[in-house]
């Protein structure tokens, strides 16, 4: 295995008489060489915490982890020497040019200068940023200064690749464009790419395997198409017009309708066949007065994967991360 995670434990200090906050809960997964791995979750879930400890920025209090076949506490510097990190903050100087940062970048891995030029001159071509590579990186827009950060990482042309939320604040051509690149890494390079992410569909274009995280322990893990397979049936969400709590309630004497959770004005359940329930929990939410917006029907998506293992909706845990856990990562 190109990753190996064996149950992790990181916890930090929250601050002066307050409780320490437990990031990492016994983390374990594993990764094959020259494949997309995805660990997908809210912010807050210790996505990026596993990403330091695996590449060497962070120690965790107990459990294993090696990369690239090297342990990352016994081996720290064969780990730094096989990866390439990107995170989700811009690595690069913005008064100084493409070109600069890629050289700078290649003489701090050992790289001759002359290797160094050559291997920037390759990746601002790969990268569409070749018109650019002698301009300020603070004239850049944000899609070409993260595909330089993405380009940084990848000049000394690592064996693992971590990419930490690589197509946060992207427009859709630009991370279209990016998925593309991580596809050929893993694919034409052999490359093993561990992937953090939040993005649902990112996870499920992307990924060979995932592993979804939440409150720093693995939920659930394999194929985008075995976790969703696992559910069976369809999804329906109805959106009421107001935020209802005798809903659930209702909606639970419907005997075609299983797993109901409500989130606001949402709820949502399953049923193994969508057309002969969903007649049914409208006329239950009408007898009791309470008012629907829409209905809706849909196969199993990694959300609702997300939703049956921890009984949240990734897209709302991640505007409610824990703001003591993001403060001290």
């Amino acid at each position: 295995m190109a990753l190996e995670a064996v149950d992790l434990v990181k916890t930090y200090s929250a601050g002066r008489n307050k409780p320490p906050v437990t990031a990492l809960r016994g983390l374990s997964f594993a990764a094959a060489e020259g494949t997309v791995f995805g660990l997908l979750g809210p912010n807050g879930a210790g996505k990026s915490t596993t990403v330091k400890i695996l590449s060497t920025l962070a120690a965790a209090d107990s459990g294993s982890a090696r990369v690239a076949g090297s342990d990352v506490a016994a081996r720290p510097d064969r780990v730094r020497r096989a990866i390439g990190y990107v995170a989700q903050k811009p690595g690069t100087d913005p008064m100084a040019t493409a070109a600069e940062n890629l050289l700078l970048a290649g003489r701090i891995h050992g790289m001759s200068r002359r290797d160094a030029k050559a291997r920037a001159g390759e990746l601002t071509g790969r990268f569409g940023l070749a018109d650019v590579a002698n301009r300020p990186v603070r004239t850049y827009s944000g899609g070409m200064a993260r595909k330089l950060d993405v380009a940084l990482g990848l000049m000394h042309r690592p064996r693992v690749l971590f990419l930490d939320e690589p197509t946060t604040g992207l427009d859709p051509q630009a991370r279209s464009e990016m998925w593309h690149e991580i596809a050929r890494m893993a694919g034409d390079e052999r490359m093993t790419v561990l992937l953090t992410t939040h993005y649902l569909d990112e996870a499920d274009h992307l990924a060979d395997r995932l592993a979804i995280v939440d409150h720093g322990t693995v939920v659930a893990a394999g194929t985008p198409e075995e976790l969703k397979s696992d559910l069976r049936g369809d999804a329906v969400q109805i959106e009421l017009r107001e935020a209802d709590g005798a809903a659930r309630a209702v909606l639970q004497r419907v005997p075609e309708l299983r797993e109901i959770t409500m989130d606001g004005c949402t709820v949502r359940g399953r049923t193994d066949d969508g057309a002969r329930a969903l007649p049914p929990v409208l006329a239950a939410l009408d007898v009791a007065g309470i008012a629907v917006n829409s209905a809706t029907l849909a196969r199993p998506s990694l959300d609702d994967v997300y939703l049956r293992h921890t009984g949240h909706s990734l897209e709302t845990d991640g505007e409610d991360a824990p703001k003591a856990l993001e403060a001290a990562q």
